[in-house]
């Protein structure tokens, strides 16, 4: 497969200059960080969360862990992770459990965590376990910039 063709419209529309990392197959962040010879805190992991409202994007370093009890008391929501279905239901052109940490690509609201910010490039999951996206880190921050800023890690 070759990166997902909702994120390669987004990119293309965005006129986002990125390269195509093929990598061993891989199930988890740290692993794919690992087959791909890339430092964990330059991969940008999603998780997407799910309440009453809706889904949120919450976008980390391969290295860190989404800190949900802290999301909830800060926005006073009931946050759960979204399960498999739902996953696959909205990321339906990705391989299940590949999901690319452009949210906006697929209409999410995204909260990135800062500590993405200090990296001069960054890498996304291109919607399968063999393939990553690399972006340079200042066009990361510019296709981010409508997202909430903060510490979301733990």
């Amino acid at each position: 497969m070759a990166i997902a063709l909702t994120l390669q419209e987004f990119l293309d529309w965005e006129d986002v200059d990125y390269q195509i990392l093929q990598h061993p197959y891989s199930i988890s962040s740290l692993s794919t960080a690992e087959a791909a010879h890339i430092p964990p805190e330059q991969l940008a992991k999603s998780v997407v969360l799910c309440d009453e409202y809706g889904f949120i994007m919450v976008v980390v370093p391969a290295s860190q862990h989404v800190d949900i009890p802290r999301l909830r008391m800060i926005y006073g929501r009931n946050f759960q992770l979204a399960n498999e279905l739902e996953i696959a239901d909205l990321f339906y052109d990705c391989e299940d459990c590949a999901v690319p940490a452009l949210g906006e690509a697929y209409g999410f609201d995204v909260l990135v965590d800062e500590e993405l910010e200090q990296n001069s490039d960054i890498y996304v999951e291109g919607g399968d376990h063999r393939a990553l996206i690399h972006i340079p880190g200042n066009t990361f921050h510019q296709l981010m910039a409508d997202a909430e800023h903060g510490h979301f890690c733990s």
